[in-house]
């Protein structure tokens, strides 16, 4: 499984399979200029994911171009808290779902839904 990074310094890899996943839905939606990834203070253990197309990008958003040709903002807020991150898509079953794998995160709460960071990151 390969993945790309985004620069030397700030790291967030897609896997093949999210980055055809994400493709697949800015084609699909008209006026969408790339996807957005961040993390949002929610749930029992402190943030959650937010993923979402950006048609409009934000005035604090950092944009990186992954797998040659895919847009991909993150705020100025979240990009350190998810720095290394690997972001795949998975099928289990009948559900799809991205997954995200980031070394920042020290724990996850028991319904999966949120996760805690690191003091550190």
């Amino acid at each position: 499984m390969s993945a790309q990074t985004f620069t030397p310094d700030v790291g967030l890899r897609i896997t093949p399979t999210a980055a055809a996943h994400i493709r697949k839905q800015i084609e699909r939606t008209p006026g969408t200029e790339g996807f957005r990834v961040g993390l949002k203070t929610s749930g029992c253990s402190g943030y959650m994911y937010v993923v979402d197309l950006v048609t409009q990008p934000q005035q604090d958003d950092r944009k990186f171009i992954v797998d040659g040709d895919i847009t991909i903002f993150v705020d100025a807020k979240s990009l350190p808290l998810i720095n290394g991150t690997e972001i795949d898509f998975v099928k289990e079953g009948l559900n799809s779902m991205f997954r995200f794998n980031n070394p920042n995160a020290e724990s996850e709460c028991g319904c999966g839904e949120s996760i805690s960071i690191r003091q550190e990151a």
